[in-house]
């Protein structure tokens, strides 16, 4: 029951993330190990719904949450597909089976306010490191990039004259995110410290006091560190600035659109989410403000 077709199709003609890849790998041999064990099958074709079924529930009994366990079915799917388009499978015998109920979370993001504060008052530019976590923070919270984007921006995608920055995404689709004044004069400070520390050739535009590319643990705790100066978020990651700015621009009347476009969502269902956070805003301005709701 080899896989290596289907991770190289995936790999080389999808353009998926080595993350993912990485995912699918262990979710398609754990697959494979069970029906082995328990049916003694080696061929893809053998496999019947009800085998996949008793597959979900040894999930299930090893306590894999749902968002998990859809996941592990999503792979299974997306290699059958494969199998049928290649015709090395006839049928699909995952195509009507369903995961578990996914319990939708709204995603966490850090008040306005509280951004103001961390950004006017906690953070300083006074050296190369200050300056580097501060333009990491503004470029999440204005931009909304996600951090594998950050950590892999160029030098060379930064157009200091036009105003923009270009993204490489997921799936290797580019994007343009404009930005404003205030930005590009910390991005020019920053690139004066770069220069003072020798670094100002380097090719990726973040890089550590070495001049080497910056990796995620290291991002993820420049982020939290500061956002646990003003915010007492339980969840403190460059994804949750992500969130803030998706909304705070719907708060302040973005489109709907115009945010799928500069966030790189490749379907409006996932922008959609940020409008119920901010209907959860509105209701809590309703009950504060309103006399009969006092």
């Amino acid at each position: 029951m080899s896989i290596e077709s289907f991770l190289q199709y995936m790999q080389y003609e999808k353009n998926y993330s080595s993350h993912t890849i990485l995912s699918y790998t262990k979710d398609l041999t754990q697959f494979i190990l069970f029906i082995e064990s328990k049916y003694q099958l080696t061929a893809w074709e053998a496999v019947q719904p009800h085998m996949i079924r008793a597959w979900i529930v040894a999930l299930m009994k090893e306590k894999h949450v749902p968002k998990t366990i859809s996941r592990k079915l999503s792979a299974i799917k997306s290699y059958y597909r494969f199998l049928t388009k290649k015709n090395l499978a006839t049928k699909n015998p995952a195509k009507n089976i369903n995961g578990p109920k996914l319990t939708k979370k709204l995603p966490a993001f850090v008040r306005e306010k509280e951004m103001d504060l961390l950004l006017d008052n906690v953070l300083g530019s006074t050296d190369f490191a200050t300056c580097r976590d501060r333009l990491i923070i503004e470029f999440f919270y204005l931009t909304g990039i996600r951090r594998a984007e950050l950590i892999g921006l160029k030098t060379v995608d930064i157009d200091l004259w036009g105003n923009l920055i270009k993204v490489t995404g997921k799936r290797n689709k580019q994007r343009y995110i404009p930005f404003g004044d205030e930005l590009k004069t910390h991005i020019l400070l920053y690139e004066q410290f770069k220069k003072q520390k020798e670094l100002g050739e380097t090719e990726y535009f973040f890089v550590r006091e070495n001049g080497e590319m910056m990796y995620p643990k290291q991002v993820y705790l420049i982020v939290n560190k500061n956002l646990t100066a003003v915010s007492s978020l339980s969840k403190r990651s460059p994804h949750v600035l992500r969130h803030t700015f998706a909304t705070a621009m719907l708060n302040n009347h973005a489109g709907l659109m115009e945010v799928k476009e500069l966030l790189g969502h490749s379907s409006l269902a996932a922008t959609e989410v940020y409008t119920h956070i901010t209907f959860e805003e509105l209701k809590k301005v309703y009950h504060e403000a309103h006399p009969r709701e006092e």
